[in-house]
């Protein structure tokens, strides 16, 4: 069973042994024996946040915090967008080589208030706005001290099993983890730092610059921030790829040039990789693959020019069947991305909820049917 006593949190909690149900959550440090109490009353004080506890399946309940250490900060979290991560471990417990084998606080791209700092911060006072890096690595590893900590093989990323998420009323941090914001930067914009951070490490990976045409297959939220970064680092031409008319419509008021509706079917991919170069009107130099699928992948690796490079972003299949050989007569890069001018982010958050747990259903719901639903947020 997911659950160590046999028991099926898809059922109401009033359901559960009162008793047997406390030892559980006590074991796994979720809340104390007094503020058991939050399943007679519920207390504004409770510190909450939203537990993955089943496939489809999130629950409200509280979330003990730790102390806070000297240089940590507690914050208040007030901003939450939902990741395709997210409707992943919802829809199947696990992403990748990701599994949750026990009850998870979902969420990472978050922002909020600074409400207690540690003893030895000093950049951050209580009421700050600030917006939070989900990711704490180690710093003493070769990869961290390369600069490249997001490969950290110990890092600790929100809600990425089994470490807890941000989709709470308060979370502690390590306080150079988080970063002010500008007073003329909201706090949803602060959430929106993490997804757009992938746009923009993306972009630096493959070079793109002011001569790079970029094609971009996929047109959710990570393929959006891509538009957006592509633009920003100066890309004249980009060229975006989907199977919905919405999203293409919203690549294009972002500022795509051009926009190729396509299918999910394998054998429709040379026409469609015809219809992308006379779209793109000239070759494509990188290709960022949002997606991560056999189709996605091969359309990037058919499409790209000879000594170009295919950038895979998404990662929705974790074991891939595409024509590597072929692109590497033609010398096509393959690089891969992970976790990580001005930019207007906020025409992509189309969809805000509260948090009480019907909210939390519906969002994930909305987040999940795509379509109009780019980015999902939650106002705590």
């Amino acid at each position: 069973m997911f659950f160590e006593m046999q028991v099926n949190l898809r059922k109401h909690l009033k359901y559960f042994p009162q008793e047997e149900f406390q030892v559980f959550l006590e074991s796994k440090n979720i809340f104390s024996k007094n503020s058991f109490s939050y399943f007679k009353s519920t207390s504004k004080r409770e510190n909450m946040a939203a537990w993955l506890v089943d496939v489809n399946t999130i629950r409200i309940l509280p979330f003990k915090l730790p102390d806070i250490g000297p240089n940590d900060v507690q914050i208040r979290i007030k901003a939450v967008g939902i990741c395709g991560s997210d409707v992943h471990y919802l829809k199947n417990m696990k992403l990748a080589d990701f599994e949750v084998k026990e009850p998870m606080v979902i969420g990472h791209e978050c922002a909020g208030i600074v409400e207690k700092v540690g003893s030895d911060v000093k950049h951050l006072v209580s009421g700050d706005r600030v917006a939070v890096e989900p990711g704490i690595s180690c710093s003493r590893c070769q990869q961290c001290k390369g600069g490249r900590y997001n490969l950290c093989p110990d890092m600790k990323f929100f809600a990425t099993p089994p470490v807890h998420g941000s989709l709470a009323n308060q979370i502690v941090h390590p306080a150079d983890l988080c970063f002010k914001l500008p007073e003329n930067v909201s706090l949803e914009e602060g959430a929106m730092c993490e997804p757009l951070s992938v746009g923009v490490h993306a972009c630096r990976r493959a070079n793109v610059g002011p001569e790079t045409t970029v094609l971009i297959v996929g047109a959710g939220p990570i393929g959006l921030v891509s538009v957006l970064a592509a633009r920003a680092f100066g890309a004249p031409r980009i060229v975006i790829v989907d199977m919905d008319d919405k999203r293409l419509a919203m690549a294009k008021s972002l500022g795509a040039d051009g926009t190729v509706k396509v299918s999910a079917k394998m054998e429709d991919l040379d026409d469609e990789v015809a219809k992308i170069k006379e779209t793109m009107g000239a070759e494509v130099d990188v290709t960022f693959d949002c997606v991560g699928f056999n189709k996605t992948m091969s359309t990037g690796l058919n499409a790209t020019r000879p000594g170009g490079k295919v950038c895979l972003v998404g990662m929705g299949h974790s074991m891939m069947t595409v024509p590597l050989t072929p692109a590497a007569a033609r010398e096509v890069d393959v690089v891969g991305v992970f976790r990580s001018g001005k930019i207007d982010v906020k025409p992509l958050i189309t969809h805000r909820f509260g948090f009480t747990e019907k909210e939390v259903e519906e969002a994930f719901a909305t987040s999940a049917r795509g379509g109009d639903a780019i980015k999902v947020m939650f106002n705590l």
